[in-house]
């Protein structure tokens, strides 16, 4: 399974952003994309990872990380295979590298429960 991270740039501080994760090579006969769980992360220079987003299978629910809750909404279009992460009112401390994974439960900032990851998109908000 692969996945695929764009929308990345540079933004003003204020700004707004769309991210998107696109899966593919689901193995016939297996799980689909209808099967996981998206998360959105994010690894600003010299931090841990952190989880920003997660929508469950199927977008039964969605889960946000407290210091961007407001700022940010997850959806997924599943006809797509694609996820996309709105993100608005960015700050500086917003920078970082967003990565989207996959995994069977929505596990928000659980990095070790993620079946596979995107080579993410670099977000820079200049102040």
């Amino acid at each position: 399974v692969l996945l695929e991270e764009s929308g990345g740039g540079l933004v003003q501080a204020g700004g707004s952003l769309r991210l998107s994760c696109v899966a593919s090579g689901f193995p016939s006969g297996g799980f689909t994309f209808d099967d996981y769980a998206i998360s959105w992360f994010r690894q600003a220079p010299g931090k841990e990872r952190e989880g920003v987003s997660c929508i469950s299978a199927g977008a039964a629910s969605t889960h946000y990380t407290d210091s961007m809750k407001g700022r940010v909404a997850i959806s997924s279009d599943n006809a797509k295979n694609t996820v996309y992460l709105q993100m608005s009112s960015l700050k500086p401390e917003d920078t970082a590298v967003y990565y989207c994974a996959a995994s069977i439960l929505c596990r928000l900032g659980r990095s070790s429960d993620m079946d596979y990851w995107g080579k993410g998109t670099l977000v820079t908000v200049s102040s």
